[in-house]
C-alpha cells in the first residue's frame, strides 16, 4: 500500500481516511461538505485519478472518493474474491459507515459499472449519475448491431494473451507496466506524463501479490464471472432509469467502444445528455479534466 502521509510531490495532498467496515483497510478521500458526490475509479488506477477533481468539486459538496480494494491505499487481502459483486458490497459496507444519502455519483471504467450496481439495490441512497466512459449494462437488451466489448482492443489483448500467461505476466507485474496498460486501454494525454505521474501510478503495485486487484478487474468480464449479479440486479433498472443521468465519452476509448456505451446509456436514459469528448481516451479524467468538471458542477445545478 502507498504510505498515508505520501503526497506524491504535492499533486495529492488529500488527507487519507480508512474504514475497516468493509472487512479490510480501504483508504477513501473525504473532502468538504454538502451532498455527496462519490467519485468511483476503475482498471488500473485510484483515487489520484480524480485528483483534478476533488478541490472544485468539493468546494459546496462533500466528495469522497475510494480506493477500491486492491488498490490505491486500500489493502490487497489475498484471501478475498475480486468481483463485481465484491467490490459493489465494500462499497456498501463504506457508505453505509458515513451514512451517505442522495448520492451524486461519478464514475468511469468500473466506476460507473459499479455505481449502476449499486444503484439497482439501493435506490433511495442515489440521487443522480455522471457517467464516463462506461456502461451500467443494463441499456442495450436485444441490441446484436454493436460491437461486442470482447472485440474491443483490450479484450483482444486479455484473450490473446490468456492462455499463454502474458496477460497474467503483465497484470501481476503493474508496478513497471501500469503506463503500458493504460495505453492499450486508452491513454492519449501524454503530456501530463512525468516521474511524479509514473510514481504515482505504479505506487500501489509492488509486488505480484499486490496487483490482485489490477489482475482480477478484466478477467471478471472475460471469464463472464459478472452475468449472475447484473441479471440479480433486472428487477431495480426501473429505479435506474428514474435518477438523473449524463454522459461524456472519450471517443478514443480503446476497452469500451465508444458507440457501445452511447448506446448502452441511451437504452436507459433515452432523453440523457451525451457530450463527446472527440480527443479524449478512456482515461478522460486525464485527458479533459476541467472540462469534465464543469460538465458535472452543470448537471448538478440543473438536476
Amino acid at each position: 500500500m502507498i504510505a498515508p502521509e505520501e503526497t506524491f510531490d504535492g499533486t495529492f495532498p488529500f488527507a487519507p481516511h480508512f474504514s475497516e467496515a468493509p472487512g479490510f483497510r480501504m483508504h477513501y478521500v473525504d473532502e468538504g461538505v454538502g451532498e455527496p458526490i462519490v467519485c468511483l475509479h476503475g482498471e488500473p488506477t485510484w483515487a489520484y485519478l480524480y485528483r483534478n477533481f476533488i478541490p472544485p468539486l468539493s468546494a459546496d459538496h462533500r466528495v469522497i472518493v475510494p480506493d477500491h480494494m486492491g488498490f490505491g491505499r486500500s489493502e490487497t487481502p489475498q484471501d478475498r474474491e475480486y468481483t463485481l459483486r465484491t467490490h459493489v458490497e465494500n462499497l456498501t459496507a463504506l457508505f453505509d459507515e458515513l451514512g451517505l444519502t442522495d448520492i451524486t455519483f461519478v464514475g468511469q471504467d468500473w466506476g460507473g459499472v459499479m455505481a449502476g450496481a449499486y444503484t439497482v439495490r439501493h435506490p433511495e441512497r442515489v440521487k443522480r449519475l455522471c457517467l464516463m466512459n462506461t456502461l451500467c449494462g443494463y441499456g442495450m437488451a436485444g441490441r446484436d448491431d454493436l460491437p461486442p466489448i470482447r472485440e474491443s482492443r483490450w479484450f483482444r489483448w486479455i484473450e490473446e494473451g490468456y492462455e499463454n500467461g502474458r496477460t497474467e505476466a503483465v497484470l501481476t507485474n503493474l508496478g513497471s507496466t501500469v503506463v503500458s496498460v493504460m495505453k492499450i486501454i486508452g491513454f492519449e494525454n501524454t503530456g501530463v506524463v512525468d516521474d511524479t505521474w509514473i510514481r504515482a501510478f505504479s505506487a500501489p503495485f509492488p509486488t505480484p501479490e499486490s496487483c490482485k486487484g489490477g489482475l482480477e478487474f478484466p478477467l471478471d468480464v472475460y471469464l463472464n464471472r459478472i452475468g449472475e449479479y447484473m441479471v440479480e440486479g433486472f428487477a431495480g433498472v426501473e429505479a435506474l432509469k428514474a435518477k438523473p443521468a449524463m454522459l461524456a465519452e472519450g471517443m478514443r476509448d480503446h476497452a469500451i467502444p465508444p458507440e457501445t456505451a452511447i448506446a448502452d446509456f441511451k437504452g436507459l436514459w433515452p432523453d440523457g445528455p451525451v457530450v463527446e469528448l472527440p480527443g479524449a481516451g478512456h482515461f478522460c479524467q486525464e485527458d479533459e479534466p476541467a472540462t469534465l468538471v464543469a460538465l458535472i458542477q452543470q448537471f448538478v445545478q440543473l438536476t
